[in-house]
């Protein structure tokens, strides 16, 4: 063996030897001396103690830091002087290893070099007024530190915790922290500007609560890594070197400075490629539970600030949060955004000095970019202030086709075969539960070349065209054209307070709509008097704007003014329509319709109530002068075939009150009617009129009764579905003279009295008035009867009930 290594191996021995026996002289002096060493272990740890420190018993575990000899302190307690008040230990714990430099033990000073603190509890607690049980911590005088800092200090060089139990409660500040620490290693050094340390963490988060009032952030979530940290003395600051924490399982970027002095802190948190829900359940439940009324699909980058200067003046620490959201699917209360792009920011103190609070909170999104239902969306500053009551604020822009709109309005109710839209809305409102209530819109909508389907009602809109302006709450329509079919309307229309009532009270919305049109079709519009057809259901985000948008369709109320040149229904031709109608709920209301019709005049009003099976409806009309040919062809002869335009000549004038039933298709149903008619005829004349040609055939066969001329006849006819009541009638006529009274019945049922003079009327062409009256039942009277005969037509006999 080489000289050089016998040399070697020799001082090595020696050395190894010397530990051993200085190890061994160490633990002998523990073992000799456990009081004493107990007494200067509990004397240096209470050297800076504005309270004491002490331990039930101590053991020596030698084995534990050797070369290093080291102690178990057992039953260990820190109290504060004023603890009785409280009753808050700072430190409890069934055992605390203390490892011991060996030199210094054997000459009598003790240097602690390790502290390992198992199953213990840290309470550090504040009061209402602002003591603290941490002011057990003799503070220094500026003299002292400014001396040595190694001559007493107690400068431990490695820190273990295991199953400790951490709670800082502050009451003045309503603060709550609460930490089950499994374990915390650290490795210290003692530079003269003051510590560093080396420290690895692994705890789970009971309360992590700025405020006790909102709720706890990172509830129930674990935290794990390992930070850098520095004390200043100068600063008299903790210094937290940015660095990789894992909480809940997710690797979070955390920088921080604690002012001790001030109860002082900032806190720097950069995390990316996280998913929104998990970042909104780290927060308060006060911020989570508004944050998770939306959702955001793919991960996002964050990056955040919480500083607390100390005083406590607001409660709440400053918070400041950056988002980067892109090529993402956004989820709100009324829908998905999708391909959506933005950076956006909040923060609890929007006005430079203000407070800190929900009061002067704001959310901002900057160049927002989206997809609203397949509708392009362009935001440059959308804005929602003041989280207490909050207001939204922002100016949306858009350009797309109509036909995008297409099964991604969570409803059925149109189908947009072709148009554009071009929209620029200034919207501010404020959001009540996330739902816009109050708003205020200013702006326009144009829509161009529309060709819609509304579903519910099956009409078919074309060559569509309309500009939609906001003014603040009021929305009106102009230069709208539509064409229905055959038919063209030209549309404005005015809606108060629209922008408000769309959220909170549909059925107060009142649409004042003028119409005109050179030609009108009104058969295209018998949708309207049928019921909505059924549609799908939708479901999500998108049934809340399809409940939202039908319930508007339909609760909403509409007064109509319009002004037809040529309205046109089957058989039915009308010109100069003036209109007054409004449309509320189910029911059609004809408020005034007056209308050029078959060489007269029409003027009507009443209603049409939309049912189930069929429509019930209510007229009130006066009908001046019209061809009563033209007018019993118009309307189908009302429903019945007995008396028809083709038995009808001349002029009619009268007055009726009546109600019946209309089905969906438009046509009057059989039988339905019932009212009353007041009438006058004026150079009439009935033509082929069965009954009275049967008359003829019975008594007067030398008579023409096949065409009974009718100068003037006033009458009165109570309609009773198919029975029409037939007040007292004197009739004058061509062919005879004759008074009727009784039921004519559309269906079984007849029963019309009739006197009838034999005397020809002729004879008495040049008798005045009054002697034709005197002269009109002289003679031979006839007292018939027609009844229903076998076959279920009618026949005429005699009046044998005749008084």
């Amino acid at each position: 063996m080489k000289r050089w290594l016998k040399i070697s191996l020799k001082i090595i021995s020696v050395v190894v030897v010397l530990i051993i026996l200085t190890w061994l002289a160490g633990a002998f002096y523990i073992s000799r001396n456990k009081k004493e060493v107990l007494a200067s272990i509990l004397s240096q740890l209470n050297k800076n103690l504005n309270g004491k420190i002490t331990a039930t018993s101590m053991e020596p575990t030698l084995l534990k830091s050797f070369p290093g000899v080291s102690v178990s302190l057992n039953g260990v307690l820190l109290r504060d002087s004023l603890w009785n008040q409280h009753k808050h230990d700072l430190l409890k714990a069934q055992d605390i290893d203390v490892s011991l430099n060996v030199l210094s033990l054997i000459v009598g000073n003790i240097n602690i070099k390790q502290i390992a603190i198992n199953n213990a509890a840290i309470y550090i607690y504040t009061d209402s007024t602002g003591y603290s049980n941490t002011s057990i911590f003799k503070s220094k005088s500026k003299t002292d530190k400014k001396s040595s800092p190694k001559s007493s200090a107690l400068e431990v060089k490695k820190i273990d915790f295991n199953k400790v139990s951490l709670i800082l409660d502050n009451k003045k500040r309503f603060k709550l922290f609460n930490f089950d620490i499994d374990q915390i290693q650290g490795r210290m050094q003692y530079p003269d500007s003051g510590w560093t340390g080396k420290i690895k963490l692994m705890t789970k988060v009971n309360s992590f609560a700025f405020n006790t009032r909102k709720g706890s952030f990172l509830k129930d979530k674990t935290l794990d890594g390992t930070l850098n940290a520095h004390y200043s003395r100068e600063l008299d600051a903790v210094i937290l070197s940015p660095e990789i924490l894992n909480i809940g399982g997710h690797p979070f970027k955390i920088g921080a400075k604690i002012e001790l002095d001030k109860s002082a802190f900032a806190i720097s948190i950069a995390v990316d490629d996280i998913l929104f829900r998990d970042v909104a359940l780290l927060l308060s439940p006060n911020i989570s539970s508004k944050l998770l009324k939306f959702g955001i699909e793919k991960p996002i980058d964050i990056r955040g600030n919480i500083v607390d200067d100390g005083t406590g003046k607001y409660g709440d620490p400053l918070i400041k949060v950056g988002i980067t959201v892109r090529d993402n699917v956004v989820s709100i209360p009324a829908g998905k955004l999708t391909a959506c792009n933005f950076d956006g920011s909040f923060t609890n103190r929007d006005t430079v000095g203000g407070i800190i609070g929900d009061e002067n909170s704001s959310i901002k999104f900057h160049r927002l970019t989206a997809k609203y239902f397949n509708a392009p969306l362009k935001i440059d500053t959308f804005t929602v202030n003041n989280l207490s009551r909050p207001i939204a604020i922002g100016l949306v822009t858009s350009q797309f086709p109509l036909s995008n709109l297409n099964n991604s309005l969570g409803t059925n109710d149109f189908e947009f075969k072709d148009g554009t839209a071009n929209l620029r809305l200034y919207c501010k409102a404020d959001i009540d539960n996330f739902r816009f209530t109050k708003p205020v819109v200013s702006g326009k909508i144009q829509i161009a070349d529309a060709d819609i389907l509304y579903i519910p009602r099956r009409l078919h809109l074309v060559k569509s065209a309309l500009n939609i302006n906001f003014n603040q709450n009021d929305l009106s329509i102009q230069n709208g054209h539509f064409q229905l079919g055959k038919s063209e309307l030209n549309v404005s229309c005015s809606i108060a307070n629209f922008a408000n009532l769309y959220y909170t009270a549909p059925e107060k919305i009142l649409v004042n709509l003028k119409m005109s049109s050179p030609q009108l079709y009104l058969k295209e519009f018998l949708p309207f008097l049928g019921p909505r057809t059924a549609k799908k259901k939708s479901s999500g985000n998108k049934q809340v704007v399809s409940k939202e948008l039908s319930n508007v369709l339909e609760l909403s109320k509409m007064n109509i003014r319009l002004t037809v040149d040529k309205a046109i229904y089957d058989n039915f031709l009308a010109k100069n329509l003036d209109a007054d109608i409004s449309l509320r709920g189910g029911g059609i209301f004809f408020n005034k319709i007056s209308v050029a019709h078959a060489g007269g005049q029409l003027s009507l009003n009443g209603n049409i109530m939309q049912e189930a099976a069929s429509n019930s409806f209510k007229i009130n009309s006066k009908i001046s002068h019209v061809s009563v040919k033209d007018f019993f062809y118009s309307f189908d002869n009302f429903g019945q075939n007995t008396i028809t335009n083709k038995n009808l000549k001349g002029y009619l004038s009268a007055l009726a009150n009546i109600s019946g039933r209309i089905s969906h298709t438009g046509k009057i149903l059989p039988r339905s009617i019932n009212g009353k008619v007041v009438f006058n005829l004026n150079n009439a004349a009935l033509v082929n009129f069965d009954p009275m040609v049967k008359v003829g055939k019975f008594a007067f066969a030398n008579r023409n009764l096949s065409n009974v001329e009718i100068k003037n006849l006033d009458g009165t006819l109570n309609v009773r579905g198919d029975k029409v009541e037939i007040s007292p009638m004197q009739i004058n006529s061509s062919a005879l003279n004759f008074n009727v009274k009784g039921i004519y019945a559309l269906g079984s049922g007849t029963n019309v009295e009739m006197d009838i003079p034999l005397r020809n009327p002729k004879g008495d062409e040049n008798l005045t008035r009054s002697e034709k009256r005197e002269a009109r039942m002289r003679g031979i009277v006839l007292h018939l009867k027609a009844v229903d005969d076998e076959k279920g037509g009618i026949k005429i006999r005699w009046n044998k009930d005749h008084d």
